[in-house]
This record gives structure tokens, sequence and C-alpha cells, in this order.
């Protein structure tokens, strides 16, 4: 093999501290065979061409460069390579600028370290193999898991730049939690008003025959991988034509059997026949089987006999089924979830009246929740007192350390609702912290803060808050501020607790083996460059799924795992599949798995019927984990094998 050294003086970067004539004599001194060429800029284009035609001219097969980073100019080199004929694996590249210029003082020990870096690189790269780069087909096509802000924004921007899009809602609406609020912070912006433009382009724009909306379904599994992802989805019937529906709602109120309204948060109820709420898209109603008459006895027909369009508007036929999409990549956009304020007993929600959740209070006061947006306590009175309490289950050890950051927010929004509709009413703040990052977050608190009729009282520890009942008030006891040492009456009580982790993350999780944080969320690559990235190549985060955010936040992440999607996988392009990958001997694998179990990327698998693992070399970013932790050496690391680390190593102990 005819190796060849091409020494880059970096202009003086380089060679003020490393003198090339003697690195060049102790180096040949070693490697009698080996040429030694050197260049001022070896990157410039007068020096890429230099070491082109030198090494066509040399025949050389194998190159060692001393020069910068890797990181700055590998894959330059590498292109020369190329362009002369010569695999581009056929290189190693040696920093003594970073590494040797930069931080040795000494020349004569800058020239030794150099010449021992240089030849340990000549000693590896005459045991390294060429590797070819392997291209396949792909599919540009996307599946968007959530109908939420983030969903729905990814979903349109994948549209418009005419790619295919499958959504997967497992509720029979989209537009997520926005659409079930009347108005959102910072602003007091409709919720729904805000969506609407997104809705109804992804509905009925240009772009709307591009996406494909499956409602009351949810994902049932996935094999593949990045670029073509094989999805399993489990509809739901709805049983009634969402094409030849009108949406006049005049089926529901002949619907002789009612049941407790989820959308609602069961606080009032809904039809066995119904939509989800008014103005829920699509416009189309559901129906219960559960619960509807026709699936006990047959008997019943009244929403058939109330629909002015006819029988054919119905399906009661209609079956669960399992659909297949093929797509080259995935959007987790599953949103998230509040914390259970069951778990904290000493603040009394589920067990007495007029204590609510953040989301009940939002449907409250919606102007088609269940009282029509009037603030009604249980008995049908307005509250003449209010109490809020933030950090519910937030920055707390027993419960969640994290700050959720909307939570403060949305109690801001609330005191606005309140005032605006019971001027009279006082209205305490129980907090820990106050948190409203952003340009406009503090608008609203500076309001709030000039409200004589509202007081905020700092708390250590919301666990050692304790809600009775005295009468028909809620009860408990404030230490600090102005009411000191003193008992605070309220008629209602408000909880604003944690975001957490969607329902069903752990079952995504396990299927699509993306990890999961210690809190539960999805976990990104990394979480300041790379927060829409999971650590499986072709699957993105987008919104709450992976951290707690607000409708602004959920919506740019939509956008940017969109253009992550766009730059990945082009139509008419190919996937490159680097060569730089673990690959298992199975006649030496022992079968015990433990390189299952160590891989951060979940790019290895076990084979039952060979009874070995196998690298998904799509998945593996050759990070050598496998190969490290592999008892039998049965697994190889391809241009970092242990006989070229070792040949590295012992030139350097020698």
């Amino acid at each position: 093999m005819k190796t060849a050294v091409y020494f880059c003086n970096c202009g003086t970067n380089i060679s003020d501290k490393i003198n090339p004539d003697a690195v060049e004599e102790a180096v040949k001194k070693s490697n009698g065979d080996v040429l030694f060429r050197v260049a001022g800029f070896l990157c410039s284009e007068d020096g890429k061409e230099f070491m082109k035609k030198d090494i066509m001219e040399g025949g050389i097969d194998a190159v060692v460069i001393p020069a910068c980073s890797p990181r700055d100019h590998e894959k330059t080199f590498m292109n020369v390579l190329t362009s002369a004929g010569v695999n581009p694996y056929m290189m190693q590249m040696v920093n003594i600028r970073e590494q040797v210029a930069w931080v040795t003082e000494d020349k004569e020990k800058a020239a030794a370290k150099a010449i021992n870096y240089i030849n340990a690189a000549i000693s590896r790269v005459k045991l390294q193999e060429p590797l070819e780069k392997r291209e396949i087909d792909i599919c540009p096509d996307a599946v968007v898991i959530g109908a939420g802000p983030a969903g729905l924004k990814a979903a349109l921007s994948i549209a418009e730049a005419g790619r295919k899009v499958t959504v997967v809602e497992k509720s029979p609406v989209i537009g997520g939690l926005p659409v079930r609020y009347e108005e959102i912070f910072p602003n007091m912006e409709c919720g729904p008003c805000m969506l609407e433009p997104i809705l109804g382009d992804a509905l009925h724009g240009d772009a709307s025959n591009n996406i494909e909306f499956l409602t009351l379904s949810e994902i049932d599994g996935i094999v593949g991988s990045y670029g073509n992802f094989t999805v399993k989805i489990r509809r739901s019937p709805r049983y009634v034509d969402t094409e030849k529906c009108i949406g006049c709602a005049e089926c529901i109120e002949p619907c002789p059997v009612s049941f407790k309204n989820y959308f609602n948060c069961d606080m009032n109820d809904r039809k066995a026949i119904d939509f989800s709420f008014a103005g829920a898209l699509p416009n189309v109603p559901f129906i219960n089987d559960e619960i509807c008459l026709r699936f006990k006895d047959g008997s019943c027909r009244a929403c058939i006999e109330a629909c002015p369009v006819g029988e054919e508007v119905f399906k009661f036929d209609e079956k669960e089924e399992i659909l297949e999409r093929t797509a080259g990549s995935i959007i987790l956009a599953t949103g998230s979830m509040l914390y259970d304020c069951k778990k904290i007993p000493s603040l009394g929600y589920g067990k007495m009246p007029d204590i609510y959740n953040s989301l009940e209070f939002e449907r409250i006061a919606a102007s088609n929740g269940p009282t029509g947006g009037s603030i009604k306590m249980s008995g049908g009175e307005e509250p003449q007192s209010v109490a809020i309490f933030h950090c519910v289950g937030s920055l707390d050890k027993d419960h969640n350390d994290y700050c959720s950051g909307i939570c403060c927010e949305y109690a801001f929004k609330f005191n606005h609702i309140i005032r605006g509709k019971i001027p009279e009413a006082k209205i305490y703040h129980i907090y820990k912290e106050i948190v409203i990052p952003g340009k406009e977050g503090s608008s609203l608190y500076g309001h709030i803060m000039e409200d004589k009729d509202t007081s905020f009282i700092r708390v250590n520890d919301i666990n050692n808050m304790k809600i009775t009942e005295e009468g028909n008030k809620k009860v408990f006891f404030a230490a600090g501020n102005s009411c000191e040492n003193s008992k605070i009456f309220v008629d209602m009580v408000i909880l604003c607790p944690a975001v957490v982790p969607g329902e069903g993350a752990d079952f995504l999780g396990d299927i699509l083996e993306v990890v999961r944080d210690k809190n539960g969320f999805f976990e990104e690559l990394h979480g300041r460059t790379d927060a829409n990235r999971s650590k499986i190549k072709g699957v993105y985060l987008a919104g709450t799924c992976h951290s707690p955010m607000d409708t602004k936040e959920a919506m740019s992440e939509g956008m940017a795992s969109a253009g992550l999607v766009l730059s990945g996988l082009v139509p008419g392009k190919k996937l490159v599949i680097d060569p730089i990958i673990a690959v298992v001997n199975q006649d030496r694998c022992s079968g015990c798995e433990i390189c299952i179990g160590v891989c951060p990327y979940k790019a290895v698998s076990f084979d039952g019927e060979k009874k070995s693992s196998f690298v998904n070399e799509l998945l593996c970013q050759g990070c050598g984990t496998c190969v490290a932790a592999c008892p039998s050496s049965a697994i190889k690391g391809n241009q970092f094998t242990n006989e070229e680390i070792f040949a590295e190593i012992g030139i350097m102990l020698a």
C-alpha cells in the first residue's frame, strides 16, 4: 500500500511552532516508503488541486493529513480523494493545529508530539478498509401523530410543500386543547378563532388534498426505519358519514339517551349522538355505541327520522379497522395532560364541590361550555371570592420538580376573566414562584397587580396547604403577605396543575423505541441544539409531548419539525447511508443481547432464527458503545476496529 503524508502549514498557524522539515525527516526515518508533501493551505483551491494531482500521478492508496481539526475539513479532503479516484475512507487526519501547535509552547516538544501523532496515523491508515456508502429509495411522505396546534402546523407545512401527510388523532376532533379555550394568554385572543385559519387551510385550503385526517384513531404498531416506516393505525367507527353529514344537529335533540360529557370534564351531559362541543371540527357528530339504544336492541330510529339528509348518513354497521400507511418520517405531536390533583389530597380536589382544575375552569368560562360561559358554582350561584393555586404538583420533588412555565400565565388570564364577569369578586393567588417569560407576559400581570381586590400570597410548599369546608365556604390557612396567620374563606378554588406527559406516551415510546426522560416526556436528541429530533432517526418531536410550552412555542416546533422532514427526505433523491457503523459477526455472536440494551439509538435488534444480533445501518450512528460492550468481540466498528486503534496506541506508547 502506497501512503502519502500531506502536511499543511495552515499559513503560519502550524509552521510557526512545528518545523515541517524536521517532521519530514523523522517520519521518513520511521516509515521509509512514505511520501511526504508540504502545502501552505491545503484546504485552498490550489492546495486541493495540488493534492488531487499528486495522488493521481503518484498512485497513492492511503493518505494522512496533518492539519486542522477533522471538524473543519475532513469532508473537504474526502471529496479530494474521491475526485482523485481513491476511496475516501482510506484517509486519516491528524489535528496538529489545535492539539499541538496552539497548545505547545516549546518548538522541539511540539515537533516531537506531531511526529508521534503522524506515525500513529500512518500505522493506523494502513489497516483501514475501503468503505462504500449505500443509497436506498425513500418515501417522502409523513405521519403526524396528534392534531393539536403543533401537529396541525407541521402537517400543513409539509402538505404545502407538496408532500402527503396522514394525521392520526385519537379524539373525534382536531385542534387540540386551545379550541376548547375561550381566551388565550397573553392577548386574550379567542382560541378557536386563532386556530381557525390553520384549521380552514388544513381542511379546505389548497394543500388540503395532501392531508388525510384520521380521527378516532390510534397507532397500533410501527415497523421499519427512517425513509421507510410502515405505520399501522387502529380507527374506531364514528357511525356517521363525514362526507354526507351536513352538520345541522337535527339528530341530537331527539336522542333519548344521555351520559356525562368528557369534553366538558363530565360537568354536563351529552346525547348518545352529539358533537364533542359546539364549533368542533370536523363538523360532524359521532355516536357512542356503548349507550346508543340502537346498538342494544336495534329499535331506536330517533336520529335517523330527524336527519333531513336521510338514512344514508348513518353507518351503524361500520366496524373498527386497521389501516396501513407508509411514511419516511414520523412527527410525534401527542401533547400532554394535567397532573392529577387528587395526588395532593390536602387540596380537596374530587372530595369537595367547587374545587376545579384549570381545564375544568376553562370549560366553565367558555361560551360553549357546560354553563354557557357563566362562572357559577355547583349550586348555580356566582362565586364572590376565588382562590387560584399556582404550582400544584410543580417545583416539588415529591411530585414534579420542574416548572411548567405556563401555569402563572393562564392563572392571570383566569383573574382577568373572573374580573370581567364578576367585577366585585375577591381573588387570591397562592403561589411558590411567579413565572411570566417573554415580551408580552408582564402586561396582564401589571394590570392585575394594580387590582385592589386581588391578593398574592406566597407559600413555600403547596403540600402544607390544607383546604377544608366551613359551611358553604372553602377555607385554608395563609402564611405570608398581608394575610399572615389568617384564614382565607373563598367560594371557589381553581388549581393550576403541572403539565405532565400525555396518555399513551409510554405505549408510543415503546413501539417507536423513543427514549423518555426522567419525567416521562419524549427525550430530545439534544435539549438545546436538536430539540425537535428524538434519538431515533426519522422520528421528530413537536409541542408539549417533550416539554411543557405555550401555543406559540408549539406552533414554532411544528414548523421546525416540518422543516426537518422536508430537508431530510427530498422526493426523487435517495437516502445515503454512512458506512461508519457497527457490524456484527454472526458466527461469533453468542446471543447475549447486551448490545441491544446499551445502544442509545435502538439500532441493534435480535434475529430469533439466527440467534444473533444485527445492526440496522439506517439507525446506527457509529458510536461504538455496542463494540465496547460485546463480551465475545463479535461486533466491529467500521473505521474504528480494534486493530486500527491498537496500532495507533502502540506507536504512541513506543
